[in-house]
């Protein structure tokens, strides 16, 4: 055997080795949110540090140096699907080993240490507590910019991490594109906002029939709940460990019916991706998404542009309206369509309307870029988030805890998370677009039937999994790299029709 197919062999088998230990801590951090004992917190949170202590080890060694840097040099020879694993573990592998060890395992350490300190700071809407940490953390990640000799802007960087190919010269273009077309038609819909009432979506739901709305929903989209489970969790979210095997969790409100519907629909869409992925990545590192915009533009597809849809929900409300019958007795269809899609600006990024949620992460993406270039002072936070909050959506915190403190993500180090939400809520109306010319989605939705779209969904971007690049994806599914202008219209549109605007 010669030395690239030994190489190779050792390869696969760590990288199979790693996904088997990254089952296991899945399952227990799955354990961990769907109903574990408390009391048994410190052994799972033991258990997962020492899986994630050899899953690491099983990756970082100079063996897996070797192997990287021979099967490296001889890419044009792998399979396509060895060529772009070997690529992917090479480039976080790079950037792990860029770092010196024992300053990884302080920022390690200090990002555990600033969680805790976040959630203190939040309830008691502090954000002095939580100030040093965070320029700490700033601090660090500046460092390792110099270390990875990043040319041009250091946000590069991070985006990178989430959404491969992305920079922040393309982000601003995109922003700038969004700020145009969607501020002036919120500051129209924000003079209405008034004309919809959405009180009866507050009444008295049982979580029960909830659940059994829930279910039907995950069903009819194509969710396949033999290769799967869906449970309750504080906060929704889904978990692909293997394709046969993604499991997916929503939260229930007995006074809300919009919540636990909405994010089931939402996780389904993120399911039926990690579902349908070519059996031929199973068991690779490939065997998940693209990118986090790509996740996120299947969940915001489902949940927005298909589930809010006048065409379903003309199908649909009938047996929401069965199965709670006394609640929207005095509901009609029209109440039922204008309640569900009522844009109000909020302060909360996760309680965000589809009209108004891009410009959360706008204010977000504007601030992370200011810090990482030293444009933005940590201290002087609180403030610029309430100018930018007021700008962009017309509502101004009165504290920290529903302004600057309300997300989790810098305390833990996640700079260039934020905007893979909003290039996921604009590719889902590209992939809406695209869609539309090849099925007929106004009549498959006005019967409730999924299937045509799943089918075209699986054909266009989920078998690939990780296999192409995000631009890749979009570029074979779309025909055309991201275009935020196909957001701008689609929410145009929806929202001059539901008002009656000009």
């Amino acid at each position: 055997m010669d030395q690239k197919a030994e190489a190779l062999n050792r390869f696969r088998a760590a990288e199979e080795k790693s996904k088997a230990i990254a089952y296991a801590t899945s399952i227990l951090f799955w354990d961990a949110s769907t109903g574990a004992p408390k009391s048994g917190a410190e052994a799972r949170s033991r258990s997962i540090g020492t899986l994630s202590g050899f899953e690491y080890e099983m990756l970082v060694n100079d063996q897996m140096k070797q192997d990287l840097e021979l099967l490296s040099e001889q890419l044009d020879t792998l399979e396509e699907i060895d060529r772009r694993r070997v690529i992917n573990v090479k480039k976080a592998y790079d950037r792990l080993m860029k770092i010196p060890q024992d300053e990884y395992e302080r920022f390690s350490a200090l990002t555990s240490k600033s969680a805790t300190i976040w959630e203190e700071a939040k309830e008691a809407s502090d954000f002095e507590r939580f100030k040093p940490y965070l320029e700490e953390i700033v601090g660090y990640l500046q460092k390792f910019t110099e270390y990875w000799e990043v040319k041009g802007n250091p946000y590069d960087a991070f985006i990178d991490q989430y959404e491969e190919g992305m920079t922040a010269e393309k982000l601003d273009v995109f922003f700038g594109t969004l700020k145009e077309m969607l501020v002036p038609l919120i500051q129209k819909v924000n003079q209405k906002k008034d004309s919809i009432d959405d009180s009866f979506l507050r009444r008295h739901y049982p979580t029960q029939d909830q659940a059994k709305l829930s279910v039907d929903m995950l069903d009819r989209i194509g969710y396949d709940r033999a290769r799967g489970m869906f449970k309750e969790s504080v906060h929704p979210f889904t978990m692909g460990v293997d394709i046969d095997d993604v499991r997916l969790t929503t939260h229930y409100y007995e006074n809300d019916l919009r919540s636990a519907l909405l994010s089931s629909v939402h996780e389904g869409g993120h399911a039926l991706y990690e579902q349908n992925i070519d059996r031929s990545l199973q068991g690779t590192s490939l065997a998940t998404g693209a990118s986090l915009g790509i996740h996120e533009s299947q969940s915001r597809l489902f949940e927005n542009n298909l589930f809010k849809s006048r065409s379903f929900l003309s199908f649909y409300y009938p047996k929401v309206k069965e199965t709670f019958e006394a609640q929207l007795s005095d509901v009609d269809f029209e109440s039922f369509y204008a309640g569900l899609n009522r844009s109000v600006p909020s302060l909360i990024r996760t309680e965000a309307d589809e009209l108004t949620y891009c410009l959360h992460i706008m204010v977000r993406y504007e601030i992370e870029v200011g810090l990482l270039n030293s444009t933005l002072r940590v201290e002087d936070l609180p403030q610029i988030w309430k100018e930018k909050m007021a700008s962009y959506l017309g509502v101004v915190p009165e504290n920290d805890a529903e302004g600057v403190l309300q997300d989790v993500h810098w305390s833990e180090g996640m700079f260039g998370y934020f905007p893979t939400y909003a290039i996921g809520s604009a590719l889902a109306a590209q992939l809406e677009h695209a869609l539309r010319k090849e099925v007929d989605v106004d009549a498959c939705l006005s019967r409730g039937d999924f299937a045509p779209i799943k089918a075209w969904l699986g054909e266009k971007v989920h078998r690939f999994g990780a296999l192409k690049t995000p631009e890749e994806v979009v570029l074979y599914a779309t025909g055309e790299p991201l275009n935020p202008r196909y957001y701008g219209a689609y929410l145009t549109k929806k929202y001059s029709e539901l008002y009656g605007l000009d």
